[in-house]
């Protein structure tokens, strides 16, 4: 957003205040007040922190599979066959937030368009990786089958996104019904399985869908400041941890079996 859009915003809104109406969005965002270079304080420290959360976490994780937990004999690699795919999670997960905080610091159409693409990319993949993990998908040939209409839906709506129409309510229910999906799956594959960290994950089902509520009944700014998106940034926090934690419980528990299995 510019200097100049952002001041005809608030001379907008401080119009529409003294006329006694409520603020409306403006280009699919409320109206913040600006502190210094940061026109969204908040969620701007806010995504920050979610990118810090979730370097330490896999930078934890890194440790764990690859100086904690034994190594295959013959490769040196990891027992664990979801490590790859967990790596390029979180190189993901750091690449959306790093671009949240970006936008939310400076809106820009840049920065718009890739905070929004990061995290339906983001987004894209978690499901992807839902449904190997939850299927126990182990074979290359059939990752790719699980993965490529996935990955075509979700290039073409970044590519519609970008170059056709940043269509904000189209984008808001792609994105709830690959979480929802993905919710799901987690939750029921954890019931089914029974495993060691189920209450973790169904902790984090529970946390994200009461999370995701806040994307759907959004409000105003409180104060100009914090909003339901604002308080969404907040409740991903703890829930990352939590998230991370069970991801390297699944390592421990994988590679336990698997170990045992090979002698």
């Amino acid at each position: 957003m510019t200097d100049c859009r952002y001041y005809c915003m608030m001379q907008r809104e401080e119009e529409r205040k003294s006329g006694g109406l409520s603020p409306v969005k403006y280009h699919g965002k409320w109206p913040f007040i600006c502190v210094s270079v940061f026109q969204e304080p908040l969620s701007a420290a806010l995504s920050a922190l979610n990118l810090l959360m979730h370097f330490t976490s896999w930078l934890s994780f890194f440790l764990l599979v690859n100086y904690r937990l034994p190594l295959r004999p013959q490769t040196k690699r990891t027992y664990y066959e979801y490590t790859g795919l967990w790596h390029i999670y979180a190189i993901l997960s750091m690449n959306a937030w790093f671009w949240s905080s970006i936008f939310h610091t400076r809106d820009i159409d840049l920065t718009e368009k890739l905070d929004y693409s990061s995290a339906v990319a983001l987004l894209g993949y978690s499901l992807i990786l839902a449904l190997l993990r939850t299927f126990n998908v182990k074979d290359e040939a059939t990752r790719v089958m699980f993965a490529a209409p996935i990955l075509a839906f979700v290039t073409t709506h970044i590519l519609y996104l970008n170059f056709y129409d940043l269509d904000y309510g189209w984008n808001m229910k792609v994105c709830i019904v690959m979480g929802v999906v993905q919710l799901l799956a987690w939750a029921i594959w954890a019931g089914v399985t029974r495993h060691p960290s189920r209450f973790k994950i169904w902790t984090v089902v529970f946390g994200g869908a009461l999370a995701m509520l806040l994307e759907v009944y959004d409000f105003p700014p409180y104060k100009g400041y914090a909003d339901a998106h604002s308080l969404w940034h907040a409740s991903t926090i703890p829930l990352t941890y939590l998230w991370w934690s069970f991801i390297k419980d699944d390592a421990e528990f994988r590679t336990s079996t698997l170990v045992k299995k090979a002698k």
